[in-house]
């Protein structure tokens, strides 16, 4: 007998929202196949049995699949609320999407990818999940809820981003400000998870950056940093040695420039930026992440897996 197909049902899934299972059902795959397999992958439904807990909640079927004893977990246990903070500043649109061949990502598509992942784990794991937005302001800050409907919510207000053609013009950034805003509007701890190139455009406003850090760590949240960025030409600027003309996307300013002359000076200089913030994010207990936009998400998800465990 044919499967009969809900349409209505099926129109109500965004594409990202597809994509975002797609991603973790593979992470789950592999999970159990890899040396992570330690990690408790049923998420919000079973948690590892430990001695001395009662045996009423064991679930003997998962038993006689796996050999393991688990506990069906009950969504009362679960009580982490996490935020995703999203960079959406002009810098996050590079490189330009029409650059970009099939299966590439520029910043802000690798983002709002690995958050919708992130938040297709929140889900299963019955975590409460909120959604920032920044560039020169605060534009968006949610509450954090675990409804059906709020995360349909945040999968639409995500894919908006990967449309806004005004973003992508001269859109500047004040991380500082966001942070601290954020700090003061996220009044319970929470688990603060923010995807920015860290391109504030001023290096004086480095101290200040520690600063907002900090304040987040003050008022008790836990914080992991990803650093978006595209590691072959923005770390390693590896270019063709031919005259060039860049732009900085959110100033307009344009700069030519052969890039032979100036590749051992870039690089140096840019490592010593990101050697700088790695040692802060250590001295503040903040979990600072390269996050390459050509390496796939399973670093994302495996941070993330990391440090809720440490959270228990």
């Amino acid at each position: 007998m044919p499967v009969q197909i809900d349409r209505r049902k099926l129109q109500e899934v965004s594409s990202l929202e597809l994509f975002a299972r797609q991603v973790v059902e593979g992470f789950i795959v592999g999970m159990h196949k890899s040396p992570f397999h330690g990690f408790s992958v049923e998420f919000a439904e079973h948690r590892q049995y430990n001695p001395g807990d009662s045996t009423r909640h064991i679930d003997w079927k998962l038993y006689g699949r796996s050999e393991k004893l688990y506990l069906k977990k009950y969504e009362e246990e679960t009580n982490l609320r996490a935020r995703l903070i999203i960079d959406t500043s002009s810098s996050m649109y590079y490189p330009e999407e029409k650059t970009l061949k099939d299966g590439k990502f520029n910043k802000i598509k690798f983002s709002v990818y690995a958050a919708a992942a992130l938040t297709e784990l929140f889900r299963r794991q019955r975590d409460a999940v909120g959604l920032s937005l920044f560039s020169e302001t605060l534009g968006m800050h949610t509450e954090c809820k675990t409804s059906v409907t709020h995360h349909r919510f945040l999968y639409e207000r995500m894919e908006e981003l990967l449309l806004d053609e005004q973003a992508k013009k001269n859109s500047g950034t004040d991380l500082v400000q966001a942070l601290h805003e954020i700090a003061e509007q996220t009044h319970r701890r929470s688990l603060v998870v923010l995807f920015s190139d860290m391109l504030d455009g001023e290096q004086s406003k480095s101290e200040a950056l520690f600063e907002a850090m900090q304040h987040l760590r003050h008022n008790k949240h836990e914080v992991i940093l990803f650093h978006v960025h595209d590691a072959r030409t923005e770390m390693e600027f590896e270019f063709e040695n031919r005259p060039y003309t860049f732009v900085d996307p959110e100033t307009g300013e344009e700069l030519k420039v052969q890039p032979g002359e100036v590749k051992e000076s870039y690089v140096k200089a840019v490592k010593a930026h990101m050697e700088e913030i790695k040692l802060r994010c250590s001295q503040y207990h903040i979990d600072f992440i390269t996050a390459d936009i050509q390496e796939g998400f399973n670093k994302v998800l495996i941070s993330y897996l990391t440090k809720r465990s440490s959270m228990k």
